[in-house]
């Protein structure tokens, strides 16, 4: 399996999101005028109208962009795009392991609205693998569309060129980009026709939005993890207050359900004790996922959140199983020597953990 560094998959994902951004902006038809009406409440499309049911079996499509696949998040998923970036620990695989289901999952790092409507190079429409039969889709999306997460990388790079020496040599950064009101438009518009598509291929499909975690802190509690400046701070904030907003408004319109990550994860920040995100500390080496991205302990949180949401809609609580654990570079194991040979019949021992062996082979 191919490794990369987190410098490159960093890269990859900026240029990737800016280039999809940029071929929407060019391609993309003209935004309808009227706002799509939402779905009448019918027992086929109402959640209300499905009570008591197991997912257990059923099929679950994942939609979504970085939040969502997990870039850097050890191990890496085999069969899905490279460039995706999709982690066997993201919340639509810990999920689906929960709940029993079978996953289809179309989250790709860097994606936007339009990569979920339409291709994405080689990448087929990620709602095309949503079928009658799928009973239950995730949707992490938009942020992309706003430069929101990659705003974060543009500050994080300004703000360390500001640090150096004067006459030192400094990376070319770019410009941290604000959205105009007519890119929230657009992206809440994308985001109206991905609902209704959702609903008019799969009426019975539980629908969730998934909101993005809040990446920093309130005014003023910038740390190191977070070198940006208190300027590009609020852009950011400002940005993710109207992506939840507009997320938050697709969901009703459309009658699913919204699990409010940002508001859960506000006390989880990379400045945080316990953090759901990584920031970008310094020296970070990428081993725990791609910084300004989620860590296991996110992914984890944000399961556990939408699993709470779905019992608390009307869905069978899952039997309790084992979950995946996050993986973490192994360094090599000291070399002991072995015991002596002991003439007693085996021993156990009583302070041994649980899952661990509790007794010796017989010599």
């Amino acid at each position: 399996m191919k490794r990369f560094t987190s410098t490159a998959i960093a890269a990859a994902v900026l240029i990737s999101s800016g280039q999809a951004h940029a071929k929407a902006q060019a391609s993309a038809p003209p935004m309808p005028q009227a706002q799509p009406q939402a779905p009448a409440k019918t027992p086929d499309s109402g959640q209300s109208a499905m009570v008591d049911e197991s997912l257990a079996g059923q099929r679950y499509v994942a939609i979504g962009s970085s939040f969502a696949a997990g870039p850097m998040l050890p191990p890496a998923k085999s069969g899905a795009p490279a460039r995706c970036g999709q982690s066997m620990n993201n919340y639509p695989t810990l999920l689906a392991e929960r709940f029993g289901m079978i996953l289809t999952d179309r989250t790709c790092s860097g994606a936007t609205t339009n990569n979920v409507l339409g291709p994405w190079g080689e990448i087929a429409p990620q709602i095309n693998a949503v079928t009658p039969q799928t009973r239950l889709v995730t949707v992490t999306i938009g942020g992309n569309d706003l430069n929101y997460i990659g705003n974060l990388f543009t500050a994080t790079c300004l703000y360390r060129a500001s640090q150096l020496p004067p006459g030192s040599k400094r990376a070319a950064c770019g410009a941290v980009k604000v959205p105009t009101e007519v890119d929230y438009a657009r992206d809440e518009m994308q985001m109206m026709e991905i609902a209704r598509r959702i609903r008019t291929v799969a009426p019975r499909t539980r629908l969730v939005f998934v909101q993005y975690l809040t990446p920093l802190p309130q005014p003023g509690s910038l740390c190191a993890a977070t070198p940006v400046s208190e300027e590009h701070a609020a852009t950011t904030r400002r940005i993710g207050q109207r992506l939840s907003e507009i997320t938050a408004r697709v969901a009703q319109a459309y009658n699913a359900i919204v699990v409010e990550m940002n508001q859960t994860s506000a006390a989880h920040t990379p400045c945080d004790t316990l953090p759901w995100m990584i920031g970008s500390p310094e020296g970070y080496d990428g081993s725990q996922g791609l910084q300004w991205h989620l860590n296991f302990a996110g992914m984890q949180a944000t399961a556990n959140d939408i699993a709470w949401s779905l019992t608390r809609s009307g869905v069978k609580a899952p039997t309790p199983t084992l979950t995946l654990l996050p993986q973490t570079v192994q360094t090599p194991a000291p070399v002991i020597a072995p015991p002596p040979p002991r003439p007693a019949a085996a021993t156990s021992r009583p302070n041994a953990s649980k899952g661990a062996s509790t007794s010796r082979p017989k010599r």
